[in-house]
């Protein structure tokens, strides 16, 4: 393999052609699925889009029910009652909803991540044999599932000075641990209780991929991206290797500002005036929080709109962009759009809320009502 060297880089970025804002914006809804829905299986869509966001237990269904052709929550739901999906903490330290086979090699891919993430509860694990801690914790989740709480009193009694939450956290950090079902199926509650991903899905993880292997899997369902967009995405460093190692193999450009992104050579990168259909996203979309810039999708003057504090909204796409929030409110869909939407847009984004709302709760009727936009 020729060996790049930083000079050669440099010239080479300076010279790629440049995708401006809505190029990007493009590319990365027709990786997303967003752009025209796909008749993609929901098992397919979650490996392709390397999982789905899932802080709470619907955001997975919403975010397939605006990518998919076809898609009905039961089919998702069927498939975490099957194993075939599972939800675990993976990228960003937050939790996913991934195939089986990407929950056992992805999350060896970030548990350096998971590693560091330890050293912020140090003072709470003084004298904890953290290999010992991981020991005892298997042990107690496979011997049945365990909630958060049963598992920091089950390590309190080991050790009895460190910090409750910090063990219960060191667990979670040092062990694969899914959240079985009920939790997570549509229609369903159930409280958040915990085992292996190896004794839920009946065979041991894998060895972690090599970062480059992943890359091209990133570049599928997020490019053009940077570096930093990568490990963004990750919640990983020092990824820049493995793009090097794949330089040969990829195409580059650069965006308005000059920095260099790469991309798969095949990769859809449509027309920047293809039209783009409103799309109603759920409470921390991956196609929000995936890249370092975000101004391929989030306006710059809407930065930070799409939540307050601790809490996310559902988002609306208005040609591409983020353009607005949305909640259901009993009976009524309200819509609070950013600034004023044209009578073309406001007609093409009810029909898709019809859409949407009657994919997703066809036993029930919505009323679609715009509120006032949002300052």
């Amino acid at each position: 393999m020729t060996k790049t060297t930083r000079s050669t880089t440099t010239r080479t970025t300076a010279t790629a052609p440049v995708l401006g804002i809505r190029a990007l914006n493009r590319a990365t809804l027709a990786r997303q699925l967003l752009l025209r829905r796909s008749p993609l299986s929901a098992k397919a869509a979650v490996e392709h889009l390397l999982g789905l966001q899932a802080q709470n237990v619907k955001p997975p269904y919403y975010a397939l029910a605006a990518r998919l052709d076809g898609f009905a929550p039961a089919e998702l739901s069927g498939l975490m009652a099957d194993r075939e999906v599972v939800r675990i903490v993976t990228m960003r330290s937050t939790i996913h909803t991934h195939t089986a086979d990407d929950c056992l090699t992805l999350r060896p891919l970030v548990q350096a991540a998971r590693d560091r993430e330890l050293t912020q509860f140090r003072k709470g694990l003084v004298g904890v044999d953290l290999d010992r801690l991981a020991a005892l914790a298997r042990a107690l989740v496979e011997a049945e599932p365990r909630t958060m709480k049963q598992l920091r009193e089950a390590l309190l009694a080991e050790w009895p000075d460190a910090d409750p939450q910090a063990l219960a956290i060191a667990a979670r950090c040092k062990l694969p641990l899914v959240q079985v079902t009920p939790r997570g199926l549509w229609g369903r509650s159930g409280q958040v209780a915990l085992t292996t991903a190896e004794h839920w899905l009946g065979r041991p993880a894998e060895k972690a991929p090599a970062p480059y292997a992943v890359v091209r899997r990133y570049l599928a369902a997020f490019g053009p991206a940077s570096v930093k967009d990568m490990q963004t995405w990750a919640g990983l460093t020092r990824l820049r290797d493995a793009f090097e190692r794949l330089r040969p193999q990829l195409v580059t450009f650069r965006d308005a500002n000059g920095v260099e992104l790469f991309d798969l050579p095949d990769a859809p990168r449509p027309d920047p005036d293809t039209p783009a259909p409103p799309r109603f996203l759920p409470e921390f979309d991956n196609l929000l929080l995936s890249h370092a810039d975000r101004t391929r999708v989030v306006p710059p003057e809407h930065r930070g709109r799409a939540w307050q504090g601790n809490q996310a909204y559902r988002t609306l796409l208005v040609d591409g962009f983020l353009a607005g929030v949305w909640k259901l409110e009993g009976d009524t869909l309200v819509v609070e759009p950013f600034g004023r939407l044209t009578k073309a847009q406001r007609d093409e984004v009810s029909a898709e809320a019809e859409r949407m709302t009657a994919v997703m709760h066809p036993e029930s009727s919505y009323d679609i009502r715009f509120g006032a936009v949002r300052p």
